[in-house]
């Protein structure tokens, strides 16, 4: 068996999820293996790839041609290979399938072609984040059949719902999505190409091959194997008939080593109270406090000072509370997209560092004002009974400020057991690994097993600190 562990990523889109269980069960006979998944969109995996935080994920040409490469038309794998070599990484083993994109509308739509969208400038587009801003998505699109509509911005996976109730009336869609048929849609023809092959490969590090020889041979061994209809069959049966990503992979892995295999194996649905008290509740909440706990501690230990600072040095008060107040406004994906090229990997580093920025804001605001609120006379009589500046603030000021204190992180405490479902976009783990497969899924008994825990997380968390509060002022009235 190869050394050390294969780290396959994936997106955050049931296709994706799908692919990154069929890499990491073809390499698991041959090496230790981990899927991080749901990691967000192409440029958090992309720095994840860069960064070796994980070692391999299922990509498509267009994709890495336009997004990667930042070509404006379709290149030629050759090309794609030698472009991509000097980032380090390479792109081999096509899966088989092409996976366009392409705009859908409602049957009844008396549409059929992208350009007839042009006279229509009333209808109300709700297309994904990640393809308003990609330079082979909607930009180009418009300019290419001269759309004149402004697109919302809408999660892929609530946008056939959004589309069935009527609230958009255009979405963007994989060519390969099984709600496609289910929702019976008209899928938009593209009269002038504009949409590139996205036939499916493996983008790798280029140190993958010779760490995991016997691993990357096996993951050889899917070439061409997977057709479009394997690949709708598979989004299927999650989609559709509530499938666990990792069980329609091994079904498809052997369904093709052994005819025949399990492929009747009855679906079982599971109840929303299954979903909650699944196998994977212990782990994800055992992630999710160590993410709490850390960033509210090293939270402490940087804003409990800054405050302190800010109550006795009148002239850094606004520049430091307007500091970590700046930085409680900055986007938390933006953030994390930010932290992975700045630190060089995913997980729970990134993680912990973002959700520390929040939790400051509280910290800092309470233990400065707490300070301040104490008396100027009790001041006096510390320093008239000789103790020093010193003594004073850890004999005086800071006992009298503690329930202020408290309550500031408290409040960072339970603002962060919420913050921290973001952990799971770039695989640290915790309760939104949940929230983020029903968000892709459009699932929504699997969004509420992510968010009753946390939930009652952070219930637990405020009646904790309250009988902390409790004890602080039973503790001063002695």
């Amino acid at each position: 068996m190869d050394g050390g562990t294969l780290k396959v990523g994936s997106k955050r889109f049931t296709e994706s999820y799908i692919l990154g269980e069929i890499v990491r069960q073809s390499a698991a006979p041959h090496v230790r293996t981990e899927h991080r998944q749901g990691l967000g969109n192409t440029a958090i995996v992309l720095a994840a790839l860069q960064a070796g935080s994980i070692d391999v994920y299922a990509e498509y040409m267009g994709t890495i041609a336009s997004e990667i490469l930042k070509h404006d038309k379709p290149i030629t794998l050759d090309q794609m290979q030698r472009e991509l070599a000097p980032l380090g990484l390479g792109v081999a083993v096509p899966l088989g399938f092409n996976n366009t994109y392409a705009l859908a509308m409602r049957s009844d739509a008396d549409i059929s072609r992208l350009d007839q969208l042009a006279t229509q400038p009333a209808l109300k587009f709700g297309l994904s984040h990640e393809f308003i801003g990609r330079v082979d998505g909607w930009p180009g699109l418009a300019a290419r059949y001269g759309l004149p509509q402004r697109p919302r911005g809408l999660d892929h996976g609530i946008a056939y719902e959004a589309l069935a109730q009527r609230q958009v009336d255009v979405i963007d869609i994989y060519s390969t999505d099984a709600k496609i048929r289910q929702y019976g849609l008209r899928v938009l023809a593209d009269t002038q190409q504009y949409f590139p092959r996205y036939d499916a490969m493996l983008l790798y590090r280029l140190d993958l091959p010779p760490r995991f020889p016997t691993a990357w041979k096996a993951l050889r061994t899917l070439q061409g194997r997977i057709s479009e209809s394997d690949m709708i069959a598979m989004n299927a049966a999650v989609e559709i008939d509530g499938r666990r990503f990792a069980d329609v992979a091994r079904q498809w892995l052997m369904q093709h080593e052994k005819a025949g295999g399990q492929a009747n194996k009855p679906v079982q649905r599971t109840t929303l109270l299954d979903k909650i008290l699944g196998d994977d509740l212990w782990t994800l909440t055992r992630q999710h406090l160590t993410l709490v706990l850390l960033s509210v501690g090293v939270a402490c230990l940087i804003g409990i000072p800054l405050g302190v600072l800010a109550a006795f040095y009148a002239p850094l008060r606004q520049t430091v509370l307007a500091l970590v107040g700046v930085l409680q406004t900055v986007p938390s994906l933006a953030l994390l997209a930010i932290l992975i090229p700045v630190l060089g990997m995913i997980g729970t580093v990134p993680a912990l560092v973002a959700l520390c920025v929040y939790a400051l804001l509280p910290i800092v605001r309470n233990t400065c004002t707490g300070i301040l609120q104490v008396p100027e006379g009790l001041r006096m009589a510390a320093l008239a009974l000789g103790l020093s500046k010193r003594d004073r603030l850890l004999y005086v000021d800071l006992p009298l400020a503690l329930p202020v204190i408290l309550a500031g992180v408290k409040t960072a405490a339970v603002m962060s057991v919420g913050t921290a479902t973001i952990a799971a976009f770039i695989g640290a783990g915790g309760y939104g690994e949940r929230i983020t497969i029903g968000l892709a899924l459009n699932d929504n008994d699997m969004l509420l097993a992510g968010a009753i825990p946390a939930a009652v997380l952070a219930l637990l968390t405020q009646g904790l600190f309250e009988l902390v509060e409790r004890w602080a002022v039973a503790g001063r009235k002695r």
